[in-house]
């Protein structure tokens, strides 16, 4: 193989990654607990977090909630890191930093 070929492949694949690192990046994904909704976008951006727990919070709640919170963005993390691994396989990594 010459390095024209080379370096022509290292360009397409260039172009790959980063059309799939934009897709990604407008995609959302939805983290959920059992009384917190929160989104972010692919590059790691709340959108929004909504309490979907029915009836009052008291005072008592305040720190389940926070935990029910956490565990939401982890769920919601978990989905954005396995999209990504889905859709740039041995690339993923090289773009944890990036993103």
């Amino acid at each position: 193989m010459n390095m024209q070929n080379l370096m022509a492949q290292v360009q397409k694949m260039q172009r790959d990654i980063t059309a799939k690192k934009e897709e990604l990046e407008k995609t959302e994904f939805t983290g959920k607990s059992e009384w917190v909704e929160v989104v972010f976008t692919g590059n790691k951006v709340l959108k929004s977090i909504k309490i979907v727990k029915d009836g009052d919070i008291t005072n008592d709640d305040k720190e389940i909630l926070e935990d029910m919170i956490q565990i939401a963005i982890k769920d919601a993390f978990i989905k954005i890191n396995t999209a990504m691994t889905e859709k740039l396989g041995q690339y993923a990594g090289v773009l944890d930093g990036l993103m």
